[in-house]
């Protein structure tokens, strides 16, 4: 699993995206209280001192003002606050931070100037307290979000290693949450699979047994009618018996390898080009009675790490079926690099085979015979095994095309 896909990721996430709102809510907050605590204190102070001042300066009385607060009148207001918006303002002075509420009255313009106030120093403050808190706050839901991610990740991960290296018993099991019933489900059917898994294999495998004998008794027979000679009437049915029976033989040999792991890559290499040609000289037979010319072409050498047997079966079923359904035109197997192809003129393939092959349903059925596609179905098996893959394609001018591509890994060309 890489990083960039772990469960981890957006939980780390939300928790620093939650950290981050929190923190804009309650900036947004502190802003609206240091204003308001500005207003209060400052600028409600300035208007109080103008409204105690105004009618003693007005009757001729000294204003006695509390330490750092001034009241100027008329020619008496410093230059560098003349002028100044009706209301309170923030004005510097010779690098002092003045706080000064300009008016006008009968008498002419006035001025409040608040000298001594900290309540800017008081604000920058608050504010750098309050951006050491939000950073401080994000890197806690950061890492708040990378403990719990890893928490929650931990025992999905340890589910996951135990089912990828094929534990006999899944652990979590013993949990009372969600992860437990996960782990309680997934072992079950896991259970479940590997008991269908083992019937299927000993059922073909003892199948496979039983009928090797019948099989090779048929073939001996075979054998027995054919060196004994005699008329081309006996010698036919006896040709068609050694042939049917060799094939199943084969076939039966292809249960019994795909009943087994797949352990390719340990085989030796094979000539699947060698092959593909022996099995075109084999079905030759299958076209000498119809205007049908089956050849290989190609000069590709193609090597496979695989058993034999498989490949013979997976490459003899498309030429035997493409023999089979072909009644004129060509049947050609192609050596290409890494791959062997097969196309025919003929009918092409019905639905139910195609299906069969994993295409969709909406496909248009031809007007090809209606088989079962069981070859077919054995060599999507073979394949998959192999690791090799299975493709399908409508021949120009009628017919189809099938192509098996080998991994390379295993592959030499």
């Amino acid at each position: 699993m890489r990083p960039a896909d772990s469960l981890s990721r957006p939980i780390v996430a939300a928790f620093i995206l939650f950290g981050f709102v929190l923190s804009v809510f309650f900036a947004v907050l502190a802003a609206l209280a240091v204003e308001g605590i500005e207003v209060y204190l400052v600028d409600n102070r300035l208007t109080e001192v103008e409204k105690w001042a105004r009618p003693r300066e007005a009757a001729g009385f000294n204003a006695d003002l509390p330490a750092g607060l001034r009241f100027h009148r008329g020619g008496d207001i410093p230059l560098s606050l003349r002028g100044l918006p009706a209301g309170v303002s923030d004005k510097e002075v010779d690098g002092i931070g003045l706080h000064v509420l300009s008016g006008a009255d009968q008498r002419g313009p006035y001025v409040v100037v608040d000298h001594e106030s900290d309540y800017e120093k008081v604000e920058l403050l608050v504010y750098s307290m309050f951006a050491a808190f939000f950073t401080g706050f994000v890197l806690l839901a950061f890492f708040l979000g990378r403990f719990v991610g890893r928490r929650i990740v931990a025992p999905v991960r340890q589910l996951v290693d135990a089912v990828e290296h094929g534990a006999s018993s899944l652990p979590l099991k013993e949990r009372k949450d969600e992860l437990g019933v996960l782990a309680r489900v997934l072992d079950a059917h896991t259970s479940e699979l590997r008991e269908f898994l083992d019937r299927e294999r000993f059922f073909t495998g003892d199948v496979s047994h039983e009928l090797r004998t019948p099989l090779t008794v048929i073939m001996g027979a075979a054998e027995i009618l054919l060196e004994r000679g005699g008329n081309n009437e006996d010698r036919a049915p006896a040709e068609r018996i050694y042939r049917a029976a060799q094939e199943a033989t084969e076939c039966v040999t292809v249960l019994l390898l795909l009943a087994r792991s797949p352990e390719v890559s340990l085989f030796a290499p094979v000539s699947v080009s060698d092959i593909a040609q022996r099995e075109t000289e084999r079905y030759q037979y299958m076209v000498a009675r119809k205007p049908v010319s089956l050849r290989c072409a190609g000069h590709a050498s193609v090597s496979v790490r695989a058993p034999a047997e498989l490949c013979t079966s997976a490459i003899a079923n498309l030429v035997r079926n493409a023999c089979q359904y072909t009644d004129q035109g060509t049947v050609t197997v192609l050596l290409e690099p890494g791959r062997i192809v097969v196309e025919d003129t003929g009918p092409g393939l019905p639905l139910s085979v195609r299906q069969t092959l994993g295409e969709g349903a909406a496909v248009i059925p031809s007007s090809g015979s209606a088989g079962t596609g069981l070859g077919l179905s054995l060599v999507k098996r073979i394949c998959e095994y192999l690791g090799a893959s299975l493709a399908h394609e409508n021949r120009e001018g009628g017919g189809s095309r099938f192509t098996i591509t080998f991994p390379s890994e295993f592959t030499q060309t």
